[in-house]
């Protein structure tokens, strides 16, 4: 019986994937699978029972995924299960920024209590006249799987769409309707939208890559849309480039002290919003619940963050599944027990080796082996 962890509220939808092979625990400590959200895992200890962590979402900032590797546990995301969730949010807030609907309808809220507000509506309105995005002009950074929905969708409303890519693979490049214009570098880019998203994950190579020399480029009047993470910006750069006129507005849904305490009214943060739909959550826990599951029975490796992927179907027999740090001689060795296909790949310092091999096969051992284990 393998036993389950949560470290949040995860969908029963998600967690129902659940054979009765598995049973759900309180104590993490007793896991061979956690399944979270956003929990903080930074600052736990992992016992060695676990075996993988399964993020229901993209991003995995909240878990130590290199102290994991040493320690040989995969951990796993769920990239494009909540594309669609978050391709939405984007698009009502570039239509929110455009219409000035957030501070229309705040402006509306004062006028309770007060008589003929229908008059008072038909002469205060003007002030909130906005302009249409149909015909405007939509840069987007980064083509994954939340950029290219959102690509797709701002062609169909009329946009005009520029989109660049550090690391565009030609599979993300099917994805992308025709008529977005892929750039080779964001100086063409920044300076003829009237609109930017940008969706690249946070990491040390993006921290605060939106900073003054990228905000200098772009139009005056810019409308920027971060809906990836808050440490991609640069907060003083920013609120700089609003109170020049640089940036219109500013719409985000990561809340950060410097961004929310600011209280501009060129600035609108929504509450991490992005994946909080019934759809998302299902669609990212059942990703991750069938990821963990999958490593847990038979070894396989998909959508890893920390370990390379491979894959040799579902087990007919034992399985020995090896986790090593610079190789090590860990096919060799393993390949010399196996007793069928034998399956390895290599990424960053890591090998994963998987084999079938006779049933009572030992794990093989050794220096710089991580982790070795024989699935019966």
């Amino acid at each position: 019986m393998y036993k389950i962890g949560t470290l949040n509220k995860i969908s029963p939808v998600g967690l129902s994937k659940l054979t009765d092979d598995y049973q759900i625990v309180e104590d993490v400590n007793e896991a061979n699978g956690i399944i979270l959200r956003s929990y903080d895992m930074h600052e736990m200890d992992f016992s060695d029972d676990l075996l993988a962590i399964g993020r229901a979402g993209a991003g995995t900032n909240n878990i130590p995924v290199d102290k994991c590797a040493e320690q040989g546990i995969v951990v796993f995301n769920a990239p494009g299960a909540n594309a669609n969730a978050v391709k939405e949010l984007v698009l009502a807030g570039m239509i929110n920024a455009a219409r000035n609907v957030v501070e229309g309808a705040a402006w509306a809220k004062t006028l309770i209590g007060n008589e003929g507000v229908g008059k008072m509506v038909e002469k205060g309105k003007g002030q909130f006249a906005g302009t249409e995005i149909m015909g405007k002009t939509l840069g987007i950074i980064g083509l994954g799987a939340i950029g290219a929905k959102v690509a797709n969708a701002a062609i169909a409303l009329g946009m005009d769409v520029i989109g660049y890519d550090a690391f565009l693979n030609p599979g993300a490049a099917l994805r992308l309707d025709p008529a977005v214009k892929v750039v080779d570098d964001l100086s063409k880019l920044y300076p003829v939208c009237d609109y930017i998203s940008i969706h690249v994950p946070a990491n040390d190579a993006t921290a605060k890559m939106i900073n003054a020399e990228a905000l200098d480029q772009m139009k005056d009047g810019v409308v920027f849309l971060n809906f990836s993470r808050d440490k991609l910006i640069n907060d003083e750069d920013l609120l700089a480039a609003i109170d020049a006129g640089k940036v219109r507005k500013y719409v985000t849904d990561f809340t950060d002290d410097a961004i929310l305490n600011a209280d501009k009214p060129q600035i609108t943060v929504y509450p991490h919003l992005g994946a909080s739909s019934a759809e998302a959550e299902d669609n990212c826990a059942v990703m991750a619940v069938k990821q963990v599951m999958d490593y847990v029975e038979n070894g396989n490796i998909v959508n890893s963050v920390n370990l390379p992927a491979v894959n040799l179907g579902p087990k007919s027999g034992a399985r020995m599944v090896v986790i090593a740090k610079n190789d090590a001689g860990a096919l060799e060795k393993v390949a010399a027990v196996a007793s069928g296909a034998v399956a390895s790949n290599t990424r960053g310092d890591y090998t994963v080796v998987l084999a079938d091999v006779p049933a009572g096969t030992a794990p093989v051992e050794g220096e710089g082996i991580v982790r070795a284990r024989v699935i019966e």
